[in-house]
This record gives C-alpha cells, sequence and structure tokens, in this order.
C-alpha cells in the first residue's frame, strides 16, 4: 500500500552538526527530502534560486502568507524566511520523508499545526564538545561564540517539546540512529489513521456478514 512521508523536523544547537548529520543522511538512503525555504534576502554568491532557496520579494512573501502558501515563517535580521507548502506536500505524497532543518520557535508552530509531525532535537555529547566544536570552527570571534552559547542555553529551555533527543557524538551511527526513528515513527497508530479505518471498516463488514 502507498504511503505518504513523514514530516520530519530537525533542530538543534548551533555547532551541533545537524546540517552534516541531514546531508550524510540524504546522501545513504533515497526515500528522504530536505525542505527548500523561501526567503526575501539576495543570494550569496554560489546560491542557486530553488536549490538552496527560493529567493523571492516581499511582496510575493506576504502575498504567499495571506493565501496560506507556507507552513511556517519568521522574520530574521531584515527578511523573512519560510517553508513552502506546495514543495513539502508534492515530496510527502510522492513517499519522501521531508525534512526541515529549523529553530525551536518554528519546529513547535510546525507540532501544533501537524500534530503528525516528528520532532527531532540534535546535541553533542556534552556543552563542553560544543563550545569546542564553535571554537574548532575557526570562523567566529569570541563575542559570537559566547553569543551562540548564550542562545544554546535558551533553547535548551524548550528540548522536552520534542519527540526524540539524537547526540551527534558518531556520525554514522547518528545517521542510521535518525533513520530508525523516522521508520518506527511512520508505523505509530497515529500517522496510520488511514490504514487503521480501512481494516476496521472491513472488521465491521465481517460483522454484519456473520450476524
Amino acid at each position: 500500500m502507498e504511503k505518504n512521508g513523514l514530516l520530519i523536523v530537525i533542530s538543534g544547537f548551533s555547532g551541533a552538526g545537524k546540517g552534516t548529520l541531514v546531508k550524510a543522511l540524504l546522501r545513504k538512503y533515497d526515500n528522504y527530502a530536505l525542505s527548500i525555504s523561501m526567503t526575501t534576502r539576495a543570494p550569496r554568491e554560489g546560491e542557486r534560486d530553488g536549490v538552496e532557496y527560493f529567493f523571492t520579494t516581499k511582496e510575493r512573501f506576504e502575498e504567499t502568507i495571506q493565501r496560506g502558501g507556507l507552513i511556517e515563517y519568521a522574520p530574521y535580521c531584515g527578511n523573512y524566511y519560510g517553508t513552502p507548502r506546495d514543495y513539502v506536500e508534492e515530496q510527502m505524497a510522492l513517499g519522501k520523508n521531508v525534512i526541515l532543518e529549523i529553530e525551536i520557535q518554528g519546529a513547535l508552530k510546525i507540532k501544533k499545526k501537524f500534530p503528525e509531525s516528528l520532532l527531532i532535537f540534535v546535541t553533542p555529547p556534552s556543552a563542553g564538545e560544543l563550545k569546542r566544536r564553535l571554537e574548532g570552527r575557526g570562523t567566529e570571534s569570541a563575542e559570537m561564540i559566547a553569543k551562540r552559547l548564550a542562545r544554546a542555553a535558551e533553547e535548551s529551555e524548550g528540548i522536552e517539546a520534542y519527540d526524540y533527543i539524537v547526540v551527534n557524538d558518531d556520525l554514522d551511527t547518528c545517521v542510521e540512529e535518525l533513520h530508525r526513528l523516522a521508520d518506527a515513527a511512520l508505523r505509530a497508530p497515529v500517522r496510520s489513521q488511514k490504514l487503521i479505518g480501512e481494516i476496521r471498516e472491513e472488521l465491521q463488514g465481517f460483522q454484519k456478514g456473520a450476524d
């Protein structure tokens, strides 16, 4: 029986390696698709429309909001960012598990709108390891690292709202764990209402025939 894919929201502290994890998952398994966000910011060098982002104007973005064309959206640093509904629904109809890599506030909005979505929080094994990874990038000042750690402290207050925590210590192990969680979630009764309804209806038919 054909079955729609799962909507998976992945969040995590900056430096937790969630982007690397998602890329590795997409390389290993072909039943996942990464949601492409829409944004009003200008493309950076090397970015392509429809690949890294769907680039658009503020006016068109607001029109999309008005017609309910976004699953979630938020302003950030003077620009809009959002998740286009059509793209997500098309991929799920093809049986793909669609991954949204977004922050906690957006994740909670998704869970409220789509209770069947799966929320996974990615974290390093410790706060010390998170600090080490941020410093190891070599691309940010001590002030920026301190800001990211302060933001992580705030985000830690919302972790309980997620369905699962995945500790990103070993990448390959983490990829397999994430895949197993998604596979198991697809079999949860809350995500199999159509199948349950069909079985129940058929059983009721047997019961009437026996009466």
